[in-house]
């Protein structure tokens, strides 16, 4: 394990693994989403549906993914902050 892993009891090494490739796992859906609609962000893709750019039948349900793609990793992310901070103490 790497050397972040040393002092952390196995089975709390491997949550935060986890967490850590979750995260990961969410911001590739995420990239790979925005590259299919060939936007930036979730707020571009949205424009470029309402100016007509983009169907509206798949995109707007991409977007809808995008968000909760966005929900999901914040929540992942507070997960992790509070496993690493119970961890420290």
């Amino acid at each position: 394990m790497h050397v972040f892993y040393e002092n952390l009891a196995t089975d709390d090494a491997i949550e935060i693994e986890q967490l850590s490739r979750l995260m990961y796992e969410i911001r590739v859906s995420r990239d790979a989403l925005l590259a299919q609609l060939g936007a930036a962000s979730p707020e571009q893709a949205l424009a470029r549906i309402a100016a007509g750019e983009l169907p509206e039948h798949p995109a707007y349900e991409h977007y809808l993914s995008l968000r909760t793609l966005a929900e999901l990793h914040g929540q992942v992310r507070a997960d992790l902050a509070e496993r690493l901070k119970e961890t420290n103490t």
